[in-house]
């Protein structure tokens, strides 16, 4: 009897530990492989995409997570729940409080016939809409479980940084020896620039620059494990560096040079200047405290700047050519701006219903903008979100954006053997939300769910204990 209840007990700890590999594996997979599959684009894989990280949330093991867990998990759980009630008003038909849109008045005159009015200007959009905030929300989620364990984290920013340097190796052979096709689907657009798995080339941009910057981070450790302990000498950098680098650094710096390579390739202007802008901001949080102080510090702004601008001429030669010729933006991104902003101001509250950008936008599409082309984004997620959903939950979303940022930033500025997975987080983020700003990469699952799922392991270790950040990792 006593032998059998021996036998009970210590199966419960195997099946969590079986449970916790499973979601730790899925987490894994969520930082890996969606940009294959040309970055995720359809609606059939975001929904399989769903399922998978369903399954992962619910195998998920909860009983590491400490009280700053579940603050944050809370705070997620209320911008979620803003989410729903918006979405609730959009696709009800007998909705709380928001106002129908006049649209549908205005189409039942003009028909002569009487249709069910919607908050959304499009019946069921906002339904269909879903997949891509839902995947993102359960990445975030899953990262934030998983990332309780300290291994894990650290694991799972190594493997975003393996699979992005494999994506920018395939791109650059792709690119030189068959830049006709990506995968097996003919390349129809943005030939003669790096795409690799993905159609849009300032999305690979965006994900190869986010790559850069994990690399950063991981060799920039790499390099400070090498140093004497205390406050670092840079005079005898290079000298401790070549008589003690290890194999380790060599690597981290050389799949550093392949991820940088495969960014400029995408001769996307906003992508690498974005990204050389970010990965100054991570180099500065990462040794900032051995930099010194008043002018020289300035001395070693001025000296990344420097650098970036000679990356930019050995390697972006492409893009320099593009922004002498075209500038910073494109012609008519800024009147599509101004026409976004007064979608907005007419529907201020609720928005137009997610997912119906494209089907308001030529309504209101400036005389400005070229009549060449179709405007299915507005190229700034921010305004674009804010259209599509009103501008209170937009609110909402912009405080949560900024306490991820500050739990974040109080991470960095702790140990530093503690700080690679907060600080990665945090670049990654920095790179999506900037670049969000004038293209939309966190509207494309290849990339937005890998940005959710390292945000997540990043906010978990920053809201871990400092006692048990080096703490070994527990089976469970």
């Amino acid at each position: 009897m006593a032998s059998s209840q021996l036998t009970g007990a210590g199966r419960a700890p195997r099946r969590r530990d079986i449970l916790g590999r499973v979601s730790a594996a899925i987490v894994y997979l969520a930082l890996a492989t969606p940009p294959f599959l040309f970055g995720s684009r359809e609606a059939t894989t975001i929904a399989a995409w769903c399922a998978i990280l369903g399954i992962g949330l619910i195998c998920a093991p909860v009983r590491r997570l400490q009280k700053n867990h579940l603050l944050l998990l809370g705070g997620l759980f209320f911008v979620a729940l803003c989410f729903a009630f918006v979405l609730h008003e959009q696709l009800s038909d007998r909705p709380w409080i928001a106002p129908f849109n006049p649209i549908w008045d205005k189409a039942s005159e003009v028909l002569g016939r009487h249709l069910a009015p919607s908050v959304s200007i499009v019946r069921g959009e906002p339904f269909f809409a879903l997949g891509l905030p839902l995947a993102n929300v359960l990445a975030l989620t899953l990262g934030l479980i998983v990332g309780s364990d300290t291994d894990r984290a650290r694991r799972g920013v190594k493997v975003m940084a393996w699979a992005g340097g494999g994506y920018a190796l395939y791109g650059i052979f792709g690119l030189l020896l068959d830049p006709s096709h990506i995968l097996w689907r003919e390349k129809t657009a943005y030939i003669g620039s790096l795409t690799s798995t993905f159609i849009n080339r300032n999305t690979a941009a965006a994900y190869f620059g986010s790559c850069a910057v994990v690399w950063l981070v991981l060799l920039m450790a790499a390099v400070r494990s090498r140093l004497p302990r205390g406050k670092v000498v840079w005079k005898r950098v290079p000298h401790n560096l070549l008589v003690h680098a290890g194999g380790d650094v060599l690597i981290r710096f050389a799949m550093l040079f392949v991820c940088l390579s495969a960014m400029f390739m995408t001769n996307s202007r906003g992508g690498v200047l974005i990204s050389l802008t970010v990965l100054i901001v991570t180099f500065l949080a990462y040794f900032g405290r051995d930099l010194p102080r008043g002018p020289g510090i300035v001395g070693v702004f001025i000296g990344c700047v420097v650098g970036g601008l000679v990356l930019m001429q050995v390697l972006g030669g492409n893009i320099g050519r593009r922004l002498d010729l075209q500038g910073f933006s494109d012609e008519g991104r800024l009147s599509v701006y101004r026409s976004t902003l007064k979608i907005i101001a007419d529907n201020p509250w609720f928005g137009t219903g997610l997912g119906t950008f494209d089907r308001v936008f030529p309504a209101y599409r400036s005389g400005d903008i070229s009549m060449w082309g179709v405007w299915n984004v507005a190229h700034n997620t921010h305004l674009e979100f804010a259209s599509e959903m009103g501008i209170p939950l937009t609110i909402v979303v912009g405080l949560a954006w900024t306490a991820a940022f500050v739990v974040l930033a109080a991470a960095v500025r702790g140990r530093r053997r503690h700080m690679a997975v907060p600080l990665s987080a945090f670049g990654v983020a920095l790179v999506a939300l900037l670049h969000s700003s004038i293209d939309f990469p966190l509207q494309l699952a290849g990339y937005s769910i890998v940005v959710f799922a390292l945000l997540g392991l990043g906010l978990s270790q920053a809201a871990l204990r400092r006692e048990d950040r080096g703490r070994p990792a527990l089976t469970g």
